[in-house]
């Protein structure tokens, strides 16, 4: 049977004779304490405590995902920021257009027609196609606008006016 003797908060177990004790050898001394939770360890002897290699290796290994995931997510954001703002100004452009349109005093005549408008600093390509609406009174005008130089950008736009009588 071991012995159990209590110090504080830690308890001392004296280790079982499992074997014929070795000559010259003390009997060795178990630790229960709060801070080992029910872990054995030699009385004297220090308890390494750590991670292995390999544990260290996964948990970089996971470390790394994550970082390389919010990466591409940042740089996702920014290339959609971008493109929105350059949508923004397309629109801002055809709604220019539309405007123009609705407030000219003649309408404008059946057809497609395309011009180049600069705003925001950049050169804007626009196409304007004018058709009848199902109300025969009424034009239906669709505006395009992209930028000249190319790239993201790109809006269009559907308006209603009165036609010709």
């Amino acid at each position: 049977m071991s012995a159990a003797r209590k110090n504080g908060d830690s308890i001392y177990f004296s280790r079982p004779p499992t074997r014929r004790a070795r000559p010259g050898r003390a009997r060795e001394k178990y630790i229960l304490s709060p801070k080992t939770a029910g872990f054995r360890s030699f009385a004297g002897v220090p308890r390494e405590n750590g991670f292995t290699l390999i544990e260290m290796l996964v948990a970089l290994a996971i470390f790394s995902l994550a970082a390389l995931a919010l990466l591409r997510l940042g740089g996702a954001t920014a290339t959609n920021s971008a493109r929105l703002g350059d949508q923004a100004v397309a629109m801002i452009v055809a709604r220019n257009l539309a405007i123009e349109m609705l407030t000219d005093p003649q309408p404008p005549t059946f057809g497609t027609s395309a011009g180049a408008v600069a705003n925001a600093g950049r050169r804007w390509r626009w196409t304007r196609s004018v058709g009848r609406s199902p109300e025969a009174r009424i034009q239906q005008i669709e505006i395009a606008v992209e930028p000249e130089a190319g790239g993201p950008g790109r809006a269009s736009l559907t308006i209603f006016r009165r036609g010709p009588v």
